[in-house]
């Protein structure tokens, strides 16, 4: 059986977001009050108007506790949960769900990461042992193997796959530059970006994403009751989730060039929206940039562009801020930052401003579309989840 979805069932009534970047002077109990506070005051409502509490972080706590301490919550349930670097989206497709089941009248999905005291970058913790058969390789280098495979199979060359990446870079930085919470603020010269030191692979500095403290949060109620709390409330129209068999390393038929499991999730998000042509139907979407030739590879997984021509349309301009399909107007992970816990639900953040035209002018989003989509994956090339979701301001 595929899923049925909840389209039009639950309603975002209120999000907020923190300045994602390095908050040495806050901790994981600030970022996470921040968040709420500004989420309640969004909606209009106080902590004890929460029925349930979803907690999205990897490694910033452990147990519901990590958010019932500093919250002071009343003896209320908190579910902490993980699931990669989509976290923050398993946060949100949970509380949704509680909701639409009758469960609960209102739930918070709330997400944070304090990453810059741990020390690591990317995934934290250590690996379980396993059976050998994993790749034992790091984020750049896993991810830098989508660039070479794309580039042959399309018949890209060297150079120009090159121009390719540091336009997406250049894309994201700039929109991310007109965002006053992202990470980064600057606008980086194409030049720069083709000439940084190499990470991995052709990845240079500029094609990773940051590392970065944070957190975000949404409050989600009964369709129904929406415009008790809002005038502008965004409507959940699917939450697609999947989980592959992780085959990518061992699978001689894998070639590098897309993410089975964005394609499946695409598909069934597609299909509980009613959604048959993403590019005429959905205003701007929020992608996991979590590298440069990931968002390339999305294009077509997403089914933004056919296969093999994402890159033209990349170099087009098609996905720019004032292209036929914005993607990442808020900088994505590479300008905006990646606290694992917080993106899925920063993403929707996003979304919630643009379709209620509450984004900073200078990138408000003009047009008549009403659909938005977030993506979201943790994991690895050929080995990873993946969520989409797709949310509107209209309802029906």
């Amino acid at each position: 059986m595929g899923s049925h979805g909840i389209k039009d069932q639950v309603a975002i009534v209120g999000m907020g977001c923190t300045r994602f970047g390095e908050h040495w002077d806050k901790s994981v109990d600030d970022l996470l009050i921040d968040a709420a506070q500004e989420a309640y005051a969004s909606a209009g409502v106080s902590q004890d108007d929460i029925d349930a509490f979803w907690l999205g972080t990897m490694a910033s706590g452990q147990s519901g506790l990590t958010l019932s301490r500093p919250l002071q919550l009343g003896y209320k349930p908190v579910s902490r949960l993980e699931n990669y670097c989509a976290t923050g989206s398993e946060a949100f497709r949970n509380a949704c769900y509680a909701v639409a089941s009758g469960a609960y009248d209102m739930a918070m999905a709330i997400g944070v990461e304090k990453l810059k005291d741990s020390g690591f970058s990317g995934l934290t913790g250590t690996r379980p042992p396993s059976d050998g058969t994993e790749a034992s390789l790091t984020a750049p280098a896993s991810f830098s193997l989508l660039a070479p495979a794309y580039a042959k199979k399309y018949g890209v060359d060297e150079g120009t796959m090159k121009e390719v990446l540091t336009r997406i870079a250049w894309k994201n930085h700039r929109n991310g530059a007109l965002n006053p919470r992202a990470q980064f603020r600057k606008e980086v010269a194409k030049e720069t970006i083709a000439g940084s030191p190499l990470v991995a692979g052709p990845l240079g500095v500029f094609d990773c994403s940051g590392v970065s403290d944070g957190s975000a949060a949404a409050i989600i109620v009964r369709a129904e009751d929406a415009h008790r709390y809002t005038d502008n409330p965004i409507y959940v129209k699917a939450l697609a989730f999947t989980a592959g068999p992780a085959a990518g390393p061992i699978d001689s038929t894998y070639d590098y060039t897309t993410f089975r499991e964005v394609v499946a999730s695409a598909e069934d998000a597609y299909s509980q929206a009613g959604v048959t042509d993403p590019m005429a139907e959905i205003a701007m979407a929020e992608v996991h940039d979590c590298f440069t030739p990931t968002e390339l590879v999305l294009m077509e997984d997403l089914g933004f562009a056919p296969r093999g021509m994402a890159w033209k349309e990349a170099m087009a301009g098609t996905f720019d801020l004032d292209g036929e399909l914005p993607v990442n107007p808020d900088g994505g992970l590479k300008s905006f930052g990646h606290p694992i816990g917080a993106s899925g639900l920063r993403m929707l953040f996003e979304c919630w401003l643009q379709l209620r035209g509450e984004a900073p002018p200078e990138r408000q989003i003009e047009t008549d579309k009403t659909l938005g989509l977030t993506h979201n994956l943790g994991g690895a090339p050929g080995a990873c989840v993946s969520f989409v979701s797709i949310v509107g301001a209209n309802r029906g």
